[in-house]
């Protein structure tokens, strides 16, 4: 008897089916943070063993997973050049190097095995479902903490030895309290509350591909609830913006597309002024929903700029640098990419990630309206293209690899469209 489509059948399936499933369980010991590069290092040596072994071949592998390689070892050289500008010493380049293996390395890492392993899209958003599953199981918990007495905090992980950016990425945390307003606010198995934002994000349009519709609809509802109780203003505007934005690339070769389109667009040429007046509104009720954060933001942007602009335009700082108390000493560039980029790695490195990432956009938005994998991978890229101004992308990638991998498998499967 055939084992079920979902039903992970190679040693790359496994290992990603189980380890998806066993995300809170990761998140309870606190070792999530260490998960997510062990897992891209053992897949990256299964890509070494196909390959070595004549399964697979060097020139199967698409030239757009070549740049994300290229762009990602490009990071590496750009930091160590970086340090050696600022003669920041061997320890802490061997450091930096290591935070790079845990970072921007997956973001290459995880395509490249996507493109060269055999893995199904349908055992990963299986596994994303299991995982909705036991969000609703633990989210009446989670809820109920802040009101019954339970502690912010149950404890940091004794595995935060193995270094990394904070404890935080090593602690178990039922709700945070939001500075100000008083009220609670969840972070479920992320660092922080846009990153399970973010997280969520990802999770509801891989999950959506599933094809049970009770497994679909487990694990899309159990997402939204983490996007909702993260209180993420950017993960509704991605699940707002980025769905229409697919569904329109994947029909973008139809005329009843260009039909239902026409009516838009002269709407827009007749109130372009009243809509961007009222553009400029939404996006100052969306700074002002919470005020201190968005000034934090914009002066760490401020900050990140200037000093990448006279101290270190090239190839940037090496290493990040806590900001003044205006920012509450938080990182210069954090909380943005391409800021974190320019401070740190210079110009050069946001063209690492620039062109890739625009690359790979260009590719799965062409090829949209082939099937279910390239437009779920066209959303995965969306999201990185829209957190990438909100969030520092490669430290969070050991969360949203799945995403990652998705990427590298449209990339790498070149459907004939549908008659």
């Amino acid at each position: 008897m055939a084992a079920p489509a979902d039903h992970p059948q190679t040693a790359a399936e496994r290992l990603i089916a189980r380890a998806i499933t066993a995300t809170w369980l990761l998140w309870l010991v606190g070792g999530l943070y260490i998960a997510g590069p062990v897992i891209g290092w053992l897949l990256a040596a299964l890509v070494f063993v196909e390959l070595y072994l004549g399964r697979k071949k060097l020139v199967d592998i698409p030239g757009s997973i070549w740049a994300w390689q290229a762009g990602m070892a490009a990071m590496l050289v750009i930091l160590w050049i970086g340090h050696a500008n600022f003669s920041l010493g061997t320890a802490q380049t061997i450091k930096s190097s290591i935070g790079w293996a845990k970072g921007w390395a997956l973001i290459a890492l995880f395509p490249l095995a996507g493109a060269v392993l055999d893995v199904r899209l349908e055992v990963i958003a299986r596994a994303i479902c299991r995982v909705g599953m036991w969000t609703f199981v633990l989210i009446p918990v989670f809820v109920a903490a802040p009101f019954v007495g339970l502690p912010e905090m149950l404890w940091v992980s004794p595995l935060k030895v193995v270094g990394g950016p904070g404890p935080e990425y090593f602690a178990t945390i039922l709700y945070t309290i939001e500075p100000g307003a008083g009220t609670p606010r969840w972070q479920f198995f992320a660092p922080w509350s846009p990153a399970a934002g973010m997280v969520a994000v990802v999770s509801i349009f891989i999950a959506a591909q599933e094809r049970h519709l009770g497994w679909r609809l487990v694990g899309v509802a159990g997402f939204l609830l983490i996007a909702l109780l993260s209180q993420s203003r950017l993960a509704l505007v991605a699940l707002a913006l980025i769905a229409p934005a697919v569904w329109g690339a994947a029909r973008i070769d139809r005329g009843s597309t260009w039909f239902m389109a026409a009516p838009v667009l002269l709407l827009i040429g007749l109130f372009g002024t009243e809509l961007l007046a009222l553009f400029d509104q939404l996006m100052s009720d969306f700074s002002s929903a919470r005020a201190d954060s968005s000034r934090v933001r914009a002066a760490l942007g401020r900050i990140a700029l200037d000093r990448w602009e006279t101290e270190a335009f090239w190839f940037g700082h090496g290493v990040v640098e806590n900001g003044p108390h205006l920012v509450e000493y938080m990182p210069i560039g954090s909380h943005h990419s391409w800021y974190g980029l320019l401070f740190v790695k210079g110009l050069t490195g946001a063209v690492a990630l620039a062109v890739p990432l625009a690359l790979t956009g260009g590719i799965l938005f062409w090829r949209a309206r082939l099937g279910g994998l390239h437009r779920t991978a066209l959303a995965m890229v969306l999201v990185l293209a829209l957190y990438s101004f909100g969030e520092n992308l490669e430290i969070l990638a050991y969360l949203y690899w799945p995403a990652l991998i998705v990427i590298g498998k449209a990339l790498a499967e070149r459907p004939q469209p549908a008659e």
